[in-house]
């Protein structure tokens, strides 16, 4: 996948596309494209892959974009924040759900169970994740901007729910319960705090949509009284 990324924190991601080429991305992603590039849109795989995307957060329908002749393809972000393309080479990464954009056509993207039900009741990453796998490339949505990290085997990362955008899956994902009544209380961060634990690659984001969206709502109560 050959793509440009413009427009800064509105981003969209130019594609330039070969004859025989395709592109698997979430319905509603096109802003524009030319040349030989066509739309067709399909279940990604069949009734049960249609319904785990459903479960996990994603649209029921995917967009296949294959080129029969040069063109471009423009796939533009649903919110404010980055686009980030991740190279995948032969291993497997869980995405959060809401950040899948974009594939190389042939690689897969499955369900992702989280394997302890704490994780999944409590963690703002949610209990179904997307699992994508192959040899490609993928483009990620992310809120705000993108910080990443490679964790060494063992090492540790506390993060607030909702901030996790992917990670190898090497790395485990766990929940904690703030400790100390006054931190749970009076500390702004909620019960839980999301950790992983490496080896592997992690992608956080600065401004998860949902908190931005819950100053926002608190912004225009405080107004109206």
């Amino acid at each position: 996948m050959n793509c440009e990324i413009k427009g800064g924190n509105f981003p969209v991601a130019i594609c330039s596309m070969k004859s025989g080429e395709a592109i698997m991305c979430e319905t509603g992603a096109m802003a524009w494209m030319n040349g030989g590039v066509k739309m067709e849109t399909n279940t990604g795989g069949g009734l049960g892959k249609m319904l785990g995307r459903a479960l996990s957060g994603e649209s029921l329908f995917m967009n296949r974009y294959s080129a029969s002749s040069d063109g471009i393809l423009a796939l533009g972000a649903c919110s404010p924040g980055e686009i980030r393309k991740v190279d995948v080479s032969g291993n497997s990464i869980v995405v959060q759900k809401g950040s899948f954009l974009a594939m190389d056509e042939g690689m897969k993207l499955d369900i992702y169970f989280q394997k302890k039900l704490g994780s999944g009741l409590f963690g703002g990453e949610g209990f179904i994740m997307n699992k994508i796998s192959g040899t490609g490339s993928v483009l990620l949505e992310i809120d705000g901007g993108a910080v990443e990290y490679d964790l060494a085997p063992g090492e540790k990362m506390t993060i607030d729910t909702g901030y996790l955008v992917m990670c190898d899956d090497t790395v485990s994902i766990d929940v904690v319960m703030v400790e100390g009544l006054g931190n749970v209380l009076f500390g702004g961060e909620g019960l839980f705090n999301t950790v992983v634990t490496g080896p592997g690659h992690i992608i956080l984001q600065t401004q998860p949509l949902s908190q931005f969206a819950g100053r926002i709502a608190e912004i225009i109560k405080q107004i109206k009284n």
